[in-house]
């Protein structure tokens, strides 16, 4: 299977660089497998496609203001991307680095307020394992002074805009570089109207990494190797999805992100299972999906791993024929873009 199958032509212009004015005000296109029909709504009116007895999954993981800024002590400039905490420490942390030259261990970086950037030694992934000291814990610094990460595909730094709306109105687990992005689309009143026509809601946490942007470089889809990511699923959320199996409901993924935790834990399980760990199923055409039922999510990067899921959901040739819907109808696309509901 060649990765450029999975490529499609996409405009400049239609890249979404900021949010919509509402969270919900973004279009909908909905994807019947069944008839392989498209069809367009707006994500408000998302209630006349769900049923009573549905269960929509989310992941509440928060982004965390990753990116950090600051000087060495010669005065050259330094960028550090936290990864992830060390041993779930507060001021140790794995981190990629971007400087004019290379670092080494015992080296200082002053950033913002006081709070000193050390670096320990490299870890065992190749990068860099920095101890941050300052006046004040660093949680409570980096939640000031950290910037967050936007994709590198919106071509702009972050702003105060992003802070609230590259989070999900459920987000509460602080621990993601990249946004849940379907989720970014509900609202706590959509959410609620949803609860009243009989929809149910469960949640799941997956920290989505870095990885999640990074290109596939292999010509074979099947040579790539999938990033992992730290998830946790709760005993009430596994028991929501065995429940609405059993009543014939219809489990719904709202993302890649949580239909990959799904399907990575029954993979490993024979069934959802509560518990957490470190996901890395790869989910592409000839995938037999053993949990959702329906996929709510946004449009994804030309020959990206998460259009490959996608394809494997919807049918490879249904899902980039409706690519190429969206761009003659000039859909918005990705992080901040219009969304998508394969039923």
């Amino acid at each position: 299977m060649l990765v450029k199958d999975f490529t499609f032509l996409l405009p400049q212009e239609l890249i979404a660089r900021h949010p919509p004015e509402k969270r919900d005000g973004s279009r909908l296109m909905l994807l019947d497998r069944s008839s392989e029909s498209v069809s367009e709504d707006t994500f408000s009116h998302l209630q006349k496609y769900l049923r009573p007895g549905d269960l929509l999954v989310l992941n509440d993981t928060r982004v965390i203001p990753a990116r950090l800024f600051g000087h060495k002590q010669t005065g050259g400039r330094v960028e550090i991307f936290l990864l992830h905490r060390e041993n779930g420490s507060d001021e140790r942390w794995e981190c990629l680095v971007k400087s004019s030259k290379t670092l080494h261990e015992g080296q200082d970086i002053q950033l913002e307020s006081d709070m000193t950037a050390t670096v320990i030694s490299r870890a065992a992934s190749g990068n860099w394992l920095i101890r941050f000291s300052g006046n004040e814990p660093f949680s409570l610094w980096l939640e000031r002074e950290g910037h967050i990460p936007l994709p590198p595909y919106l071509q702009r730094e972050d702003c105060l805009e992003d802070r609230e709306r590259y989070q999900t109105v459920v987000a509460r687990e602080p621990g993601a570089v990249a946004a849940p992005t379907a989720g970014l689309h509900f609202t706590h009143e959509l959410l609620n109207r949803l609860a009243l026509n009989g929809v149910e809601t469960a949640f799941l946490t997956l920290h989505t990494g870095l990885g999640t942007f990074q290109p596939v470089r292999v010509e074979h889809v099947e040579e790539h190797q999938i990033h992992t990511e730290r998830y946790v699923i709760p005993p009430e959320t596994a028991e929501a999805i065995a429940r609405t199996k059993a009543a014939g409901g219809r489990v719904i993924a709202v993302g890649t992100t949580s239909a990959r935790t799904l399907e990575y834990s029954a993979q490993q399980f024979g069934q959802v299972a509560a518990g957490c760990g470190e996901a890395d199923i790869f989910i592409y055409p000839g995938y037999g999906f053993k949990v959702i039922d329906a996929l709510i999510t946004n449009f994804h990067l030309p020959e990206s791993t998460l259009l490959m899921l996608v394809s494997a959901f919807a049918g490879q040739q249904f899902v980039l024929e409706a690519y190429r819907e969206a761009v003659s109808r000039k859909f918005r696309f990705y992080s901040y873009g219009d969304a998508m509901f394969i039923s």
